[in-house]
């Protein structure tokens, strides 16, 4: 059974950093492609992040660009999301997940899931 994992969440101030990870398994067949997305409260679920193995491409919302990194680590099935520069509008439960990524214009991305194999997330918190 899939199951992602995600851990390192936390509460910071703003300006703050956490290192998010997810561990994967369960998989016949790894997804060429692994996001992170997160939910805000009372609000819906946004892809941030995606990278993809093979072509180590990654893609990120213009809402984080510059200030997440995300990375993976095939030896340990993890995937990982370095935030920085954290801001309150970061505040989100945050899941990872297999994605797509689709090219809009002006050159930004939508980072969409492609199965509904969720975890429990992980809690970001981010006071001013």
């Amino acid at each position: 059974q899939v199951q992602p994992v995600e851990s390192g969440g936390g509460s910071v101030q703003a300006g703050g950093s956490l290192r998010l990870s997810c561990v994967v398994s369960g998989y016949t067949e790894r997804p060429n492609c692994m996001g992170w997305f997160r939910q805000p409260p009372g609000q819906e679920r946004e892809g941030v992040a995606a990278i993809f193995f093979e072509r180590l491409d990654d893609y990120y919302a213009d809402s984080v660009k510059g200030r997440f990194t995300i990375s993976h680590d095939d030896a340990k099935n993890t995937v990982y999301l370095q935030m920085n520069s954290l801001k309150p509008e970061d505040t989100a439960m945050y899941y990872c997940a297999a994605c797509r990524v689709r090219g809009l214009a002006g050159g930004s991305f939508y980072i969409t899931h492609v199965n509904n194999y969720w975890g429990r997330g992980t809690q970001v918190t981010v006071s001013s």
